[in-house]
């Protein structure tokens, strides 16, 4: 890729990637990938749907024989202008037809297939009525280090996307932030994800003082107040690929307190970076980063994993998190965001976006992650 403009995929592309998944499928004891539209979709064969509806569309993929996507015949032209459309074959229906008899032309009528998590309801018992022989399991369960491994290309596009969002930092950063709500800042950082590319903003969590505390909080109305820690947390989509990054800025002078939580953080954050390296269990990023803050005396504070992977979107497998033995293989992408949130008081979160290399790990954040005060 060049420039801002990312060569797109090609068909060769998609095409290997179907092939990947039918192997996979079959390792995993599968008959086939039912996938419906959605993120998996989107990876597989570059085609989204101008619409979700009612409407059956499904890509069929099963070892040894061509892929098919399965399309109402109103949705048909579109997707043959699929960027992957001439790696599998269109079978399209008409209203009045029954797609899902059109569906169990193309599988095993009593095997177990992995079905996309967001299939409609309607559509898995649409298959289950026509072929009651059949069984699935939601992708996630059945192959959850699908999309988790990037190529060259898509951690080309993920470190395009981590660099926006820092772009986006270093701006956010230089805007008055006492006095304003803190919708006012989220919607200063939409703008700014926008203007460094990103297609789609997924979120923009600004917490400010005790609504720092929570990690979900998004924006709200409070107005943000000289002195307060406030928990800066934005990413979404750019080029198609993920970015997800957070800061912990300082309206004004931090007090000791503060500075020693951030540090902790801070610290919890670089050992869980330095824990990153091919075969490591991906729970022991987790442990690394837990230990720090367990030995500080917050560990009660840290309240949810270290990270998630990212990709086509936001949030993916592989997790960060104990129990998960999976490991890390060079090429994976995931966060690393460790925390402590004091009910009431302040919230510190640090967070990088880090791909696994042939040696270790590499950030795709590279704004300080020192604490930075705001006016």
């Amino acid at each position: 890729m060049t420039g801002d403009t990312p060569a797109p995929f090609t068909a060769d592309d998609y095409r290997a990637r179907m092939e990947r998944a039918a192997r996979s499928a079959a390792d995993a004891g599968l008959a086939g990938l039912l996938v419906a539209p959605g993120p998996d979709m989107v990876w597989l064969t570059g085609y989204t749907p101008t619409a979700v509806t009612e409407r059956l569309t499904v890509l069929v993929l099963a070892p040894g024989r061509d892929p098919v996507l399965v399309v109402p015949t109103l949705e048909a032209p579109d997707a043959e202008h699929a960027a992957g459309a001439t790696a599998l074959t269109l079978r399209d229906w008409t209203d009045g037809k029954d797609p899902y008899a059109v569906t169990a032309a193309l599988i095993d009528h009593s095997g177990r297939f992995g079905i996309s998590d967001n299939t409609w309801a309607m559509h898995l018992l649409g298959l289950q009525r026509t072929l009651p022989g059949t069984a699935y399991a939601s992708l996630t369960e059945a192959l959850p280090m699908l999309r988790a491994v990037k190529d060259a290309a898509e951690l080309d596009l993920l470190a395009a996307a981590g660099a926006a969002a820092d772009q986006a930092f270093e701006e956010i950063r230089k805007v008055p932030f006492a006095g304003r709500r803190e919708s006012d800042v989220g919607h200063d950082l939409a703008d700014l994800l926008r203007r460094f590319g990103h297609s789609q903003v997924d979120f923009t969590i600004v917490g400010s003082g005790p609504n720092g505390a929570n990690p979900h909080h998004e924006v709200g109305d409070r107005v943000i107040q000289d002195g307060d820690m406030v928990v800066l947390d934005f990413g979404g989509l750019k080029d198609g690929y993920g970015s997800d990054t957070t800061r912990t800025v300082h309206v004004g002078e931090p007090t000791e307190e503060e500075r020693r939580v951030h540090d902790i953080v801070r610290a919890a954050q670089e050992e869980g970076f330095r824990a990153v390296r091919p075969g490591v269990a991906c729970q022991e990023v987790d442990r690394a980063a837990r230990a720090v803050i367990t030995d500080a005396g917050y560990g009660e504070y840290f309240i949810h994993r270290t990270g998630h992977g990212i990709g086509v979107t936001t949030h993916e497998p592989p997790y960060m998190i104990e129990g998960e033995e999976q490991p890390l293989v060079p090429g994976m992408c995931f966060s690393v965001e460790p925390g402590i949130y004091l009910p009431g008081r302040f919230g510190v979160r640090i967070e990088d976006i880090v791909t696994v290399t042939e040696d270790g790990g590499r950030r795709l954040n590279n704004t300080t992650r020192d604490m930075v005060i705001v006016d």
